[in-house]
């Protein structure tokens, strides 16, 4: 399976996050929330919904996200997804690129990624901001279903403002040469990360059980848990983002 999706947000002279351009293709759908879109200061609200069973083995899935000067937007999933194996060899390989222009903002919050057994996927995010944009994406990775073992997944999150890396990171989860090491997710079924570049930074790490939230070196925070399932996982992320000095924004519960 060969699959783009693309989405572009502008802001229009009323004040209105609007969407410009909504292109979907199985397995990817985007579905705009008409009631937020149209109220004006609220950001653009859409939903990311898988509508085909995907990745498999050799499906290669693409979205790209632009937001334009001074617009804002929220992507959030509606589901998790799961990574299975293909009936031919070969990985499956997913990519998400976002541009966010001066003064924007995006907020981008898949639900889980289930790794299964014997499944083989790569998943890239590439974040460009321009000066002053704010961002925030968050990555939940679940290794197996219930009673299974994980198959690989092979992640990397690359995060540019103004031309200067602010993060780049890469995740191997489900290696099982390193799965009886304590110092790999200390057993944990559950990794959750949030990246966050918004108006202010932490002026200090901060930590707690199984979960931290650690400044970047050229601006930007991130947020990290570990846990035996998703929904305490995501607690902690929680946890970790009260921590934040823009707590009170990032921590606001949406529906």
């Amino acid at each position: 399976m060969r699959a783009t999706a693309a989405l572009r947000v502008e802001l229009a002279a009323d004040g209105r996050n609007v969407v410009r351009e909504l292109r979907s293709q199985p397995p990817i759908t985007l579905i705009p929330r008409r009631g937020v879109v149209s109220a004006a200061g609220g950001p653009a609200v859409v939903h990311l919904v898988g509508s085909a069973t995907s990745p498999m083995g050799g499906d290669r899935v693409d979205l790209r996200v632009h937001v334009g000067a001074g617009a804002a937007l929220r992507l959030s999933g509606t589901a998790a997804t799961v990574a299975l194996p293909g009936q031919r060899a070969g990985h499956s390989h997913a990519t998400v690129r976002i541009e966010v222009e001066a003064g924007e903002t995006v907020e981008y919050l898949p639900e889980a990624t289930v790794v299964s057994a014997r499944a083989d996927h790569r998943a890239d995010m590439r974040v460009e901001l321009a000066e002053h944009a704010r961002a925030r994406c968050r990555e939940v990775l679940v290794l197996g279903r219930y009673g299974e073992n994980p198959g690989v997944l092979t992640t990397s999150t690359h995060v540019v403002r103004a031309g200067t890396p602010l993060l780049r990171q890469r995740l191997d989860i489900g290696e099982h040469r390193l799965a009886g090491s304590a110092g790999y997710l200390a057993g944990a079924r559950v990794l959750a990360t949030e990246t966050v570049v918004w108006d202010h930074d932490p002026a200090a790490p901060a930590g707690g059980e199984w979960w931290s939230l650690a400044p970047l070196a050229r601006g930007g925070a991130l947020a990290t848990s570990v846990a035996a399932d998703a929904v305490t996982a995501q607690r902690g992320l929680a946890e970790a983002l009260g921590h934040h000095p823009d707590a009170e924004v990032l921590t606001r519960e949406v529906w």
